[in-house]
């Protein structure tokens, strides 16, 4: 028997020949409006009210403690962090710059005659500005000199080095010597020899110019104080945690691999095993209050019946599989669900952790709802996440209700290259190599550690001889470093190790870069983990960045990236040869 409350379809009629009347679907009658919303059975919804004001609270405390490397216990006193004036990225990867071998005649030599240049800038400005009365730029060359290079150190040099050191020596003071005196231990303020004999009337004027050049160089590169103990060698990876406290204890933060170059929340996992000292820093308290929008995207369904539709998306084309049940939850989220999400504005601070603490919703019907989190409504909801930390530990349940905001950059801009370690697998040896492609000049600049082998010798008469010859091992290039496999309590680790010469000898190889000599003295014994060194290989570089903070602040640092290498290489080593001579 056919049910008169059932319809196949439902279209407006005309009689008319024309199809002016029907396309505009004219309705007179409101209690068609009616029956149309009984015959889709919206009267036997219960929550049919729309949200109309969306009132959020939440808890907002800024990072304000950041621990570098791993942490040696389960309390650390962290040093302070202000994310305003100082992008995370450049907290975790600077490394000395300034700091690294001043003494040293042959370390930094751009980097010395171009402050030093810079300030005879500055000393010249005085002079065109009548502010002194004497021109000091020649007295500073000479009290202020580069060291003359001894023969050993001249044959350590590059070529482009070399002539580059010869280029300035005599042109320029040497910056890391004039900083140097300038900041005498032990006297505070700027000091000048007597020897530069500054006019008394001039001095003050001098000194000032010296105090705003020791503040340039400073401030020049950001590097840390110490080291850069968030780099681990044995990784080759940056480890660090960050901080801050909420009003019922302390959150901390743990990134234990980075190496991409960009932080975002991802990164980190939470960790509660470990405090960093903020039990009295403070948070505060977010409230906003805002009209939710509808969540909207690009060829959803229509949500009104006579609204038609782009047809931007055809659902109908989709073609999903038994098996394809990614592809059918998401049709039949974008079918049924599409118009089921709300959205509202909510300004968060850059550089902090939210906590959510109430979201109430008002709907038409003037019915308060309170919405929680779904990690508190029990299984199988709670087990639906979005944007949730996981456990450093890797055990229990992901943090949740937790927002992070990293002060992390956009964009930053990257050198080239001033030095680059491919780590490789030497199958046929059966060991790894650290391959020393490029390494930072005197000059700073990138250097090739190629070394072409040399032209075979012409033959003579005892090759056609066919004379054997014993060797007991084939040479191996000077910036190939083996690394051995050596097995300890903590695992297998690959150990830098010497080579075996033709003529009997070990010799260690001495790497010339800075990623084979780490800068922390507990790690200058390198032992890479076994596992970080697959088959594919892993490429260390080293490189210059250039980025700007929203504060308008540019920070210039040396920041190191790993990226997957070349697959496997063979050194041609070998042991215990004949040849024919």
């Amino acid at each position: 028997m056919p049910s008169i409350t059932s319809w196949m379809r439902l279209e407006p009629r005309s009689r008319d020949a024309e199809m002016n009347t029907s396309l505009q679907a004219r309705v007179y009658d409101p209690l068609w409006l009616l029956a149309r919303q009984w015959q889709f059975g919206e009267f036997e919804g219960e929550d049919n009210g729309s949200p109309v004001i969306a009132r959020w609270r939440g808890e907002s405390a800024r990072l304000t403690r950041y621990h570098s490397g791993v942490a040696s216990g389960a309390q650390v006193n962290a040093s302070a962090y202000d994310g305003r004036s100082l992008p995370l990225e450049t907290a975790v990867e600077r490394e000395p710059i300034l700091s690294t071998n001043q003494g040293a005649t042959t370390e930094r030599l751009r980097l010395a005659a171009e402050a030093g240049q810079q300030f005879l800038l500055m000393l010249g400005r005085l002079l065109d500005e009548q502010v002194v009365s004497s021109d000091y730029r020649e007295a500073f060359i000479r009290q202020y000199p580069f060291h003359a290079l001894t023969t050993d150190e001249r044959d350590t040099l590059d070529r482009d080095s070399l002539h580059f050191f010869d280029l300035i020596a005599s042109r320029v003071p040497d910056g890391r010597r004039l900083y140097a005196d300038f900041r005498s231990p032990g006297v505070a303020g700027i000091v000048l020899a007597p020897a530069l004999n500054i006019a008394h009337g001039d001095l003050a004027e001098v000194r000032e110019t010296a105090r705003l050049w020791v503040q340039w160089f400073e401030t020049f590169f950001s590097e840390p104080e110490k080291g850069n103990p968030s780099w681990l060698p044995e990784r080759m990876e940056y480890s660090f945690s960050v901080g801050t406290r909420f009003g019922d204890g302390e959150r901390v933060l743990t990134a234990p691999e980075y190496f991409e170059g960009h932080l975002d929340w991802y990164a980190f996992d939470a960790n509660a095993d470990l405090k960093l000292g903020a039990a009295t820093d403070v948070s505060k308290e977010v409230m906003c209050t805002a009209i939710p929008s509808p969540v909207s995207f690009r060829g959803m369904p229509a949500a009104r019946f006579w609204e038609f539709e782009d047809a931007q998306v055809d659902f109908g084309s989709v073609d999903a599989g038994p098996t394809d049940l990614l592809r059918l939850l998401l049709v039949e989220f974008a079918l049924t669900y599409g118009n089921d999400w709300f959205v509202i504005p909510v300004e968060l601070e850059v550089g902090s952790l939210h906590q959510t603490r109430s979201l109430v919703i008002t709907d038409t019907f003037g019915v308060r709802s309170l919405i929680k989190s779904a990690s508190q409504l029990g299984e199988p909801i709670s087990s639906w996440r979005m944007f949730q930390h996981s456990s450093s530990t890797g055990a229990g349940q992901p943090a949740s209700n937790l927002f992070f905001l990293p002060p992390s950059l956009l964009k930053s801009l990257e050198s080239r290259p001033i030095e680059e370690v491919l780590f490789l697998r030497d199958e046929m040896a059966n060991m790894a190599w650290a391959v020393e492609r490029v390494v930072e000049s005197a000059s700073e600049y990138p250097l090739s550690r190629y070394q072409p082998q040399r032209p075979a010798a012409p033959p003579t008469e005892q090759a056609a001889a066919n004379k054997l010859v014993y060797k007991l091992t084939t040479e191996v290039p000077d910036n190939w470093v083996p690394l051995m496999p050596v097995k300890n309590s903590a695992g297998l680790r690959l150990q830098r190790a010497k080579v075996l010469r033709t003529d009997g000898r070990s010799q260690f190889i001495e790497a010339q870069g800075r990623i084979l000599n780490p800068d922390v003295p507990s790690q200058k014994d390198l032992k890479i983990f076994e596992e970080e060194i697959p088959r594919e290989g892993v490429r260390v570089t080293r490189h210059y960045q250039l980025a700007r903070w929203h504060d308008g602040s540019t920070h210039l640092w040396i920041a190191r990236r790993k990226r997957v290498g070349g697959g496997e290489g063979s050194s041609g080593l070998r042991f215990d040869l004949l040849e024919s001579k």
